[in-house]
């Protein structure tokens, strides 16, 4: 189950719109169904008819009567009861997983009304008002609603009456469907529907014939209301409310996953490909696939003869995948090649110098950063996919569905490959980055080396050739006669010497700005080594972590 949902209902209504209603549907509105008419633009969801009393008696009722999940919202739990308490408390028991709770006052059946529950409830107005105080006042959530589902009277007189009569005490909107308990298949009364709107100020829901988008529009010109809600119509087709004429074969492979991933038992999971595929088989179809009496031969059936469109659907996501483990093979191979011993790595940035990688490199940064958002997302969406499909527990659904444990886990063994596909491709990608910084800082290292010898070298050429100018200056002071040679030799020496002071500066100068280069490349490289070992590490730890999460569902 969830915790309590946030928001209200209310606020739907106050944005002006028509809401598109699933109605309650004893064996068909169930978790699994309600997920599929969500995905096509339904807007509030109703659990099938459950009997309070036996709800609040029973905790096994309440577990198989009542499933939700965390996406299963906005939700409306509908009950059957016929006194006010025991409504109460069994809004009290759904309240933190609901968005509210709807009492059946129009359901036609005779068990149903023989038991003081559905349409005999109309002729309880006071009944009925004391049932929506109680709710009121017990379910401590101020965006908690409290709604009725109500069939016309004969004399609309009286349903007028009831719906005012509930609207004093505080029920938050009303769901007409506009024939009386009698009726059946006849024509939906909706100018009464429209009376009913007209007499009350809080919103009003229209129920009855509901097959098409279009049947929304009409209703709600001719009557007002402020939503629709359609049962028979969503069975034939669950994307009605998307605007489709049929059910389109995407809905009908949808419904195939969710009724697998939910453990839908084999009969309802079977009648409610029946009502889809009603509109678009022929007869003889019709009769081969009613006749088919397991998941196995259901979807063998649907894949010879309703198969491209899935087919196509499962081609799109091996390409996708496909297309990632190409690129995490091109990430190893082109590493194998920056990592070839012998190739070094002041030839690598003439190469990097080429003109063609000066062209991309204008747009090295923001391919890198694409490539990590692509690459993270797809490693999250394969993260949600083995988090879902490793908490599956299909124990209990194993005699409904004998093949339901080999389809989770092969959906599992998919998600855990796509898993260790994006997990890996980012991390080299990562690498790949860091590696080639490495090897242009290394380069950088080289060159400045390499030209800090160089000015070594003609130093000491030099000052070399100095001290030999030097020796001869001496000698041709000593060999000097007079004291004019001895004045011009102390001249002549006094000049090569400022010189040599002078190239022996410059020299110093550029031997300190070198040795400073040299000394910030290699502080980088220290730090860009420690970087790639602490993501060696991390690497490592993820790697661990999955490993003993797989040993766990072992």
């Amino acid at each position: 189950m969830r915790s309590q949902p946030s928001g209200s209902i209310m606020e739907m209504f106050e944005k002006g719109k028509v809401l598109k209603v699933c109605a309650p549907m004893v064996r068909y509105s169930k978790l699994a169904f309600r997920s599929l008419v969500r995905k096509y633009d339904c807007d509030v969801c109703f659990t099938p008819m459950i009997v309070a009393a036996d709800f609040v008696r029973s905790e096994k009722a309440r577990d198989s009567e009542f499933t939700t999940n965390h996406s299963d919202t906005p939700l409306i739990v509908q009950f059957a009861a016929s006194d006010a308490q025991t409504l109460a408390d069994a809004a009290c028991l759904v309240s933190p997983f609901s968005n509210g709770v709807d009492l059946n006052c129009g359901c036609p059946q005779r068990w149903a009304m023989s038991e003081g529950y559905g349409a005999c409830l109309i002729k309880k107005p006071e009944l009925v008002h004391d049932m929506v105080r109680h709710v009121r006042n017990q379910v401590d959530n101020p965006n908690y609603t409290a709604s009725i589902k109500i069939r016309i009277h004969k004399d609309l007189r009286q349903t007028v009456d009831l719906c005012q009569k509930v609207e004093s005490a505080g029920v938050s909107w009303i769901t007409v469907h506009g024939r009386t308990a009698e009726e059946r298949h006849q024509p939906v009364h909706y100018d009464a529907i429209k009376t009913i709107k007209d007499s009350v100020s809080i919103p009003v829901i229209a129920n009855g014939d509901i097959k098409y988008l279009r049947d929304v529009e009409s209703t709600h010109q001719l009557t007002g209301v402020d939503g629709v809600m359609a049962a028979r119509g969503l069975l034939a087709n669950p994307a009605m409310f998307a605007g489709y004429e049929d059910t389109p074969l995407e809905c009908v492979w949808d419904w195939v996953d969710l009724a697998l991933e939910h453990g839908t038992p084999f009969t309802c999971f079977h009648n409610h490909l029946m009502y889809m595929l009603e509109r678009v088989s022929s007869q003889p179809e019709k009769k081969v696939f009613n006749s088919l009496s397991s998941v196995t031969a259901v979807i063998e059936y649907l894949e010879n003869t309703y198969g491209p469109i899935r087919r196509v659907k499962c081609l799109i996501m091996t390409l996708q995948w496909t297309a990632v483990a190409l690129f995490l093979y091109m990430e190893v191979a082109v590493l194998l090649i920056l990592c070839i011993p012998f190739v070094s790595p002041k030839r690598w940035q003439r190469i990097f110098q080429f003109r063609i990688w000066s062209n991309l490199a204008r747009f090295w940064n923001k391919v890198f950063l694409a490539m990590i958002i692509i690459l993270i997302v797809l490693f999250l969406d394969a993260v949600r996919e083995v988090r879902k499909y490793s908490s599956k527990d299909v124990g209990s659904n194993a005699k409904l569905m004998p093949n339901m444990h080999d389809h989770m886990h092969m959906k599992l063994f998919r998600a855990q490959r796509n898993l260790y596909i994006s997990g890996f491709a980012l991390f080299l990608w990562l690498v790949m980055k860091r590696v080639v910084t490495l090897i242009n800082q290394l380069a950088s290292a080289t060159v400045a080396t390499a030209a800090l010898q160089d000015q070594a070298d003609k130093a000491n050429l030099a000052a070399k050739k100095y001290l030999e100018d030097n020796t001869l200056l001496k000698k041709t002071l000593m060999d000097g006669k007079g004291d004019q040679a001895t004045a011009e030799g102390m001249e002549l020496l006094r000049k090569e010497l400022e010189k040599l002071r002078e190239e022996n500066r410059k020299s110093g100068d550029a031997l300190k700005t070198s040795q400073s280069e040299a000394e910030v490349m290699r502080k980088q490289m220290d730090g860009l080594s420690k970087e790639y070992d602490r993501l060696l590490k991390e690497h490592q730890a993820l790697q661990n972590l999955q490993d003993d999460g797989n040993k766990k569902e072992d």
